[in-house]
């Protein structure tokens, strides 16, 4: 039975999550009821995803796998799914994996993407994608906050549900970048793996300190603590993005996903000129 990985992207506005559950729009079931006209005998499919992404939270670059009882060609397999999708949801790549491919437990690393409007007034074309902060950033502070992140630390004050169990709240952090232009600011998280809203704390504290709440020495003791507190607040949903989930390669060479799919680029255009 062969094996497939997508990329799948989607405006998490109106879904409950990445995960299926009862009488919720999420996008595994989305996928699921997709794929399975594909099955030779209409069977179920399961879709297996890198990871999990809370309601209102968006995709660039979520991966995903399923095994599939016919031989299809990818670029068939994505245009078949996709004409069964909602618009907000699309497969943007498709390729056969190997067999033991496993879009979750295969990844090395991820790259989410918290993404700011800083203005007065909310650009309404953003709303769904960005949050909205009219207090003006201080974005060099930001930058030596975000720099005490790096590396590998407990992040127990960074995740948002102390009931759900983890074997450790111990990650590496790659990288955490802070870059602005014009009203656009994007605070950009790269490791290892993330605890339940981890990345939406750590831009939320972020935005205290460019906001002047907070000092950007003060990560370092908040970290030390390992107790979340108020003083912790989960950015919005709407501003965070899986942007990139990674495969093979090392820490200073990450070979990202999408460059092994041959059809992930744009059409030609028709015509001269």
């Amino acid at each position: 039975m062969p094996r497939y990985r997508i990329i799948v992207a989607y405006d998490g506005t109106d879904f409950f999550g990445w995960q299926r559950q009862p009488e919720q729009r999420s996008v595994q079931q989305d996928l699921e009821e997709a794929i399975r006209p594909l099955s030779p005998d209409g069977s179920f499919v399961a879709v297996y995803g890198s990871g999990r992404t809370d309601a209102g939270v968006h995709a660039r670059g979520q991966v995903a796998h399923f095994d599939l009882a016919r031989e299809m060609d990818p670029v068939a397999l994505r245009r078949a799914v996709n004409t069964r999708l909602a618009p907000d949801v699309r497969v943007l790549a498709a390729e056969v994996a190997a067999p033991d491919f496993d879009a979750r437990r295969s990844a090395h690393s991820k790259q989410y993407r918290y993404r700011v409007w800083n203005a007065e007034v909310m650009d309404p074309s953003e709303r769904r994608f960005r949050h909205h902060v009219s207090r003006a950033l201080d974005l060099p502070a930001m930058r030596r906050a975000a720099a005490l992140f790096v590396g590998e630390h407990d992040f127990a004050a960074f995740t948002a549900n102390p009931d759900r169990p983890v074997e450790t709240t111990v990650r590496h952090v790659y990288a955490v970048e802070v870059e602005g232009e014009g009203p656009a600011v994007e605070i950009r998280v790269t490791g290892n793996g993330f605890l339940y809203k981890m990345v939406r704390s750590i831009a939320g504290f972020l935005l205290a300190v460019g906001t002047g709440k907070e000092r950007p020495e003060a990560v370092r003791e908040v970290l030390d603590s390992r107790v979340r507190t108020a003083r912790v607040e989960s950015a919005p949903a709407c501003g965070l993005t899986l942007w990139q989930v990674y495969y093979g390669g090392d820490g200073a060479a990450l070979r990202a996903s999408a460059g092994s799919f041959p059809d992930y680029a744009p059409l030609p255009r028709r015509g001269r000129g």
